[in-house]
């Protein structure tokens, strides 16, 4: 185990009806607040009204920011960065789910930068500072509600990279199941896809005498998997919500993987996709995460046989561990096409015309991976094995 350091200020407000506590935790911060969300889901299932109302009642001054993409792109930070310095916002309250929220962390930093945002994105400028914020959470996929992380595309250039900085941690997010049983299928199936990579990035590192972490680790991914039929049978069910809501989170707050770095790779992998094609972050990820673990499984084929064993229940006796290790990563793809998520590139009509330029967008900072580096020869065999 490395050494390490925990840090996680995000105050988590958990359980039915605890959209309330905005009265007790927006005020501490301001009374001029930028509220941002998508497209307009939330006024359909009525949590808008009972934001605003709530808002309302404490006395703020509400100004509003709609439209964030599912994949967010620079242009609306640059909109909402503008409203904040022109308005002299104190606050934002994103509504939504992990894009809306990584849009509001840029627009935060963005806020307090005398430059382009996109500089914070790229890594040219460091956020010392942002405008405080909060969230309340209405799907369970990508952890945002409780780390510091963003990812911001480009679309003008056709860039999606993550970042962040320790000033980006939400003030506080207020995670109701009820807000999520409006969340269609095929995105509650992205999000299941999701929390679940998040989880696989942490298993595949190097560091010995992690076994806690990987017991923690081997449950999440067990508990997700046990729910997510149910739920996906049952949308509206109030236990399986919340169940996968707080996995979601702890699957991507730090907790994890304190003592390690995980790998990571597969997320530069897949932003360079959907940067291009602007898919599903999730559905991307379900179709190329199994064939980087088959790219290298031969890394630390003893890493995969002990996640094929624990999590995926096969018998090991009489294979070696790289047999092992590949019926467990079958037995994911198994798993993740039983509950309707994609497995070929194929699937949104991306052929092999823009691997190289895909590739390119990959290995923009290098060769990348910190259980496998990868160059760009190993992008696009990986690429051309999820076509």
């Amino acid at each position: 185990m490395d050494n390490f350091t925990f840090y996680n200020p995000t105050k988590l407000i958990f359980g039915k009806g605890q959209l309330e506590e905005l009265k007790n935790e927006v005020p501490q911060y301001g009374k001029k607040v930028l509220l941002v969300y998508g497209g307009g889901s939330i006024k359909r299932n009525g949590l808008y009204d009972s934001v605003m109302n709530t808002l309302n009642e404490i006395g703020a001054e509400v100004f509003e920011l709609s439209g964030v993409e599912p994949n967010p792109r620079l242009s609306t930070v640059h909109k909402g960065v503008k409203i904040c310095k022109e308005e002299g916002i104190e606050f934002l309250l994103a509504v939504g789910g992990g894009s809306v929220i990584d849009c509001t962390k840029a627009i935060a930093a963005g806020a307090k930068y005398d430059g382009d945002a996109w500089d914070l994105v790229t890594k040219k400028a460091f956020a010392s500072e942002a405008l405080p914020f909060g969230t309340v959470l209405t799907l369970a996929a990508t952890g945002s509600e409780m780390n510091a992380g963003s990812v911001i595309t480009n679309w003008e250039t056709n860039e999606k990279y993550g970042w962040g900085s320790p000033v980006t941690f939400p003030k506080f997010s207020i995670l109701d199941p009820v807000n999520t049983f409006t969340v269609p299928k095929d995105q509650t199936i992205y999000g299941i896809v999701d929390m679940m990579s998040h989880v696989l990035e942490h298993y595949f590192h190097l560091t010995e005498n992690t076994e806690f972490q990987d017991r923690m680790a081997e449950s999440l991914l067990l508990t997700v998997m046990e729910t997510a039929p149910k739920l996906l049978e049952d949308l509206e069910n109030y236990e399986y919500r919340a169940t996968i809501l707080y996995s979601g989170t702890m699957a991507l707050n730090g907790i994890l993987n304190m003592g390690y770095r995980g790998d990571w790779a597969t997320h530069n992998i897949e932003h360079a996709v959907s940067a291009v094609y602007d898919i599903p972050h999730g559905g991307g990820l379900a179709i190329l995460f199994p064939n980087w673990m088959k790219h290298n499984l031969k890394v630390k084929p003893e890493r995969f046989k002990k996640m094929a064993v624990r999590v995926f229940g096969v018998n090991p006796e009489g294979k070696t561990d790289e047999e092992a290790g590949l019926e467990g990563i079958e037995k994911l793809r198994e798993f993740w096409n039983s509950i309707g998520a994609p497995s070929r590139l194929a699937d949104y009509d991306i052929d092999d015309s823009k691997l190289e330029v895909m590739a390119d967008k990959a290995m923009v900072n290098g060769e990348f991976g910190n259980f496998a580096k990868l160059n760009r020869d190993d992008v696009l065999e990986i690429y051309r094995k999820s076509l």
